[in-house]
């Protein structure tokens, strides 16, 4: 497990903070990316918005493939060429 990354920022007077270099590089953000704050209780989380927004999407599509009866690459496959088959049909 890495170890956490522990700094302190000062809040500015339109609520801004800066986010430490080493923060930004864990997080692999860039000028212009977007972060999710999630607030609980006394803490807050900041994540990276396409991380977050992927795992929320896993999470909702959790159990999906089983439901649509995807146990296999063969039945991934077979999905992909019926797909297909509809796609040039149109």
């Amino acid at each position: 497990m890495n170890m956490p990354i522990i700094d302190t920022v000062k809040v500015m007077s339109k609520g801004q903070i800066t986010l430490p270099k080493d923060i930004r590089s864990s997080l692999r953000l860039s000028t212009g990316d977007r972060v999710t704050l999630i607030c609980e209780d006394d803490r807050v989380i900041l994540m990276n918005s396409a991380v977050y927004a992927m795992k929320m999407l896993q999470k909702e599509m959790e159990g999906e493939a089983e439901k649509a009866g995807i146990r296999t690459d063969d039945d991934i496959m077979e999905l992909v060429k019926d797909v297909r088959s509809e796609i040039e049909g149109l």
